[in-house]
């Protein structure tokens, strides 16, 4: 019997590649009837020490992604995908998204990094095709 998939994640940053991965996750989750799991995590690694961590810049972005992440749902309940969840967490992408434990599936857009910025930081897409404990789908 070949299995097939129930909790697919796509990992959104509302750049053009995650419009990508989003559309991949709503056809894979229509021909499987998974649940859609839209997740955004915010960077919060990346704003340096505590003392440069505003608050309320986290806020905003968090409220942001979340508002989008609610379009998005919207857009993939209208193509027929029948459970659609959205996630938004704060930390490291490649740890939050390493770490999903019910996931079958990830969906990551490839790396909009340059290969300087790849040699010094990693992608994210290369973190979780390396590390995830599921299937990987990286789309370009």
């Amino acid at each position: 019997m070949v299995e097939t998939y129930k909790n697919v994640v796509v990992a959104v940053d509302f750049s053009e590649k995650a419009q990508i991965a989003f559309e991949r996750g709503v056809r894979i989750a229509k021909l499987t009837d998974a649940t859609l799991n839209l997740i955004c995590v915010i960077d919060t690694h990346s704003f340096g020490s505590v003392e440069a961590y505003d608050l309320k810049y986290a806020k905003a972005l968090k409220d942001k992604a979340i508002d989008h992440l609610n379009e998005f749902k919207i857009q993939a309940e209208q193509s027929g995908v029948a459970n659609v969840q959205i996630v938004v967490e704060e930390g490291s992408p490649k740890n939050v998204l390493t770490s999903l434990t019910t996931a079958d599936l990830i969906i990551v857009g490839a790396t909009g990094l340059n290969r300087a910025e790849r040699f010094l930081l990693g992608s994210v897409s290369e973190s979780v095709v390396r590390n995830a404990n599921c299937d990987v789908l990286v789309v370009r």
